[in-house]
């Protein structure tokens, strides 16, 4: 199996096959990361084009000497900030397709589905109304793995501008649950009385 430095230094020689190569290993971080940023599904599958074209485009800006993947959580960040800012789009519109995402395929009771589908329903919710500096960080954090160093260098921002936004972040994510949980709580105490 060929390095990411041995494909970015084919792609720059003009071979597609490494790109495809690329994209096989690479496809689905990009689109987990775009679909758990966006919550569209439909502009998830857009984004993971535009990433890989950019590859394309800009191969020759490629250090194959540094890691591919920073570079490309950047490229999907940038990407997604731009398709938001484009859109003005800043609730999920597909929670019910992220939410599947998010539970993976795991062969659950239909009971343990179904509340764990309403878990991820509010907290998709909550994530969707978090500033898009502040979702940015919480989603390459939780859901994507990175750890405070990598995302730093994804973003091109100092750690310490992680730790705050992923702390403010939390803190946001934290109060928008509990009002949901108020809320529902509220609800269910009225249908009883």
């Amino acid at each position: 199996m060929n390095s990411d430095r041995e494909l970015v230094l084919q792609l720059q020689s003009g071979n597609l096959d490494a790109l495809g190569t690329l994209y096989d290993r690479y496809q689905h971080i990009v689109y987990r990361t775009a679909l758990a940023i966006t919550g569209d599904a439909a502009a998830a599958a857009d984004l993971l084009q535009d990433v890989f074209l950019r590859i394309h485009r800009f191969s020759h800006h490629i250090d194959p000497e540094r890691p591919l993947e920073p570079w490309l959580y950047r490229v999907t960040t940038n990407l997604t900030y731009t398709w938001i800012k484009r859109r003005k789009r800043w609730l999920f519109h597909s929670i019910d397709e992220m939410a599947e995402w998010l539970k993976g395929s795991k062969k659950q009771s239909p009971a343990f589905q179904v509340e764990k589908n309403e878990e991820w329903q509010h907290v998709a919710s909550a994530v969707a109304t978090l500033p898009f500096r502040h979702r940015v960080v919480i989603v390459l954090h939780y859901f994507s793995d990175l750890s405070l160093d990598e995302i730093s260098a994804v973003l091109e921002i100092p750690v310490g501008t992680v730790k705050s936004r992923l702390h403010y972040g939390r803190k946001a994510l934290k109060a928008q649950l509990e009002v949901e949980n108020d809320i529902s709580i509220r609800k269910v105490q009225y249908e009883f009385t």
